[in-house]
């Protein structure tokens, strides 16, 4: 026997760029958006706070060119090679996520 309600579910529909303000909706191709997270343990100065940013994708790679650059800036003196053009890519061309995420 089938036993059927309607119930009600929460559901995402809009995800913000906590920068900009803007929508990360991509007509057609639905929420487009990268994640900046951060949860510190204990020892740490921040111990039990945990953050999460939610970036659309031109404040996401000037956050990333930003970072991109404080790295060649501590590393201007180093022997250290300084390619940095792959700088925090984890993948290339994985359309589906087929290597995994790094992350839950």
């Amino acid at each position: 026997m089938k036993i059927t309600a309607t119930e009600l579910t929460e559901s995402v529909s809009d995800v913000l760029c906590d920068v900009c303000g803007d929508s990360t909706r991509v007509e057609g191709y639905g929420l487009q958006f990268g994640t900046l997270r951060a949860s510190w343990g204990y020892g740490s100065t921040h111990d039990g706070e945990r953050y999460e940013i939610h970036l659309c994708e031109p404040c996401f790679f000037r956050t990333l060119l930003g970072l991109r650059r404080e790295r060649m800036v501590n590393l201007m003196f180093s022997d250290e090679d300084q390619d940095l053009s792959d700088f925090g890519r984890v993948a290339r061309d994985d359309f589906f996520n087929e290597g995994g995420s790094s992350t839950t």
